[in-house]
């Protein structure tokens, strides 16, 4: 198993967030966590992270708990997050952006080349735009830039938080083909996402938040079809 959540929960700002969340990750999954705003999805992806301090409960990786593990060394085993709103540095080029994602690793200049090459192969565009600055990019392709800069820190297990937020249709359904190209190189994924309908036909699993809570799991296809998922999150 290369995550196993037990029993998490978190508070802050005097009230509390999760409330002990139980959640698996197998190796080379697909997995989103759905849910409305305020569902407690981003917090478990920080608390998983690193970023949120947990009041009970243990997070593991790869069969170690790492629940006491600072956020920058979660990040040199592997756990790599996509921060909601990319976090990009707006005034620095894609390709410097691209490099700080390489610093959590110790990489030889040609360890770095490669790690470069590997995101321009998978994301093309930012081979074109390596000396644009990233805020005058557009939204998908700071989106674009943000995943670049997970993968150059050589994720086993990538965390996306908020794939789609903001973005046009035609750039969504690009994003869901690259997260999908991104499993297939060996990568696992864990999504947080509101885009429901998208993210349960290409997860293999999925986990139902609500108020803090876990609600509802199972088979993202499963789920896709279930009578409350259909009514709280698909409009049906």
């Amino acid at each position: 198993m290369l995550l196993d959540v037990k029993n998490l929960s978190v508070h802050y700002d005097g009230m509390q967030a999760l409330f002990g969340i139980n959640l698996h990750v197998e190796q080379g999954e697909i997995i989103s966590i759905i849910g409305s705003n305020g569902a407690g999805k981003s917090t478990f992806i920080n608390a998983v992270s690193g970023l949120r301090k947990l009041s009970s409960g243990s997070v593991f990786f790869e069969d170690r708990s790492v629940t006491q593990v600072p956020a920058h060394e979660r990040i040199t085993m592997g756990i790599v997050q996509v921060p909601e709103g990319r976090r990009l540095f707006p005034i620095m080029t894609v390709e410097e952006n691209l490099l700080l994602g390489s610093y959590a690793h110790k990489q030889t200049k040609k360890e770095r080349k490669a790690s470069f090459e590997s995101v321009y192969d998978i994301l093309p565009i930012l081979r074109e735009r390596r000396r644009q600055v990233a805020k005058t990019l557009s939204g998908g392709e700071q989106q674009m830039l943000a995943i670049g800069r997970a993968l150059m820190s050589k994720p086993k297990l990538l965390m996306i938080d908020e794939l789609s937020l903001g973005l046009a249709p035609f750039l969504i359904k690009e994003l869901f083909a690259l997260v999908k190209q991104i499993s297939q190189q060996g990568i696992t994924v864990l999504m947080v996402e509101q885009n429901v309908k998208q993210t349960l036909q290409i997860a293999n699993r999925s986990y139902v938040f609500e108020n803090g809570a876990l609600s509802l799991e199972g088979k993202a296809s499963e789920l896709l079809n279930n009578e409350h998922v259909k009514k709280a999150f698909l409009g049906m």
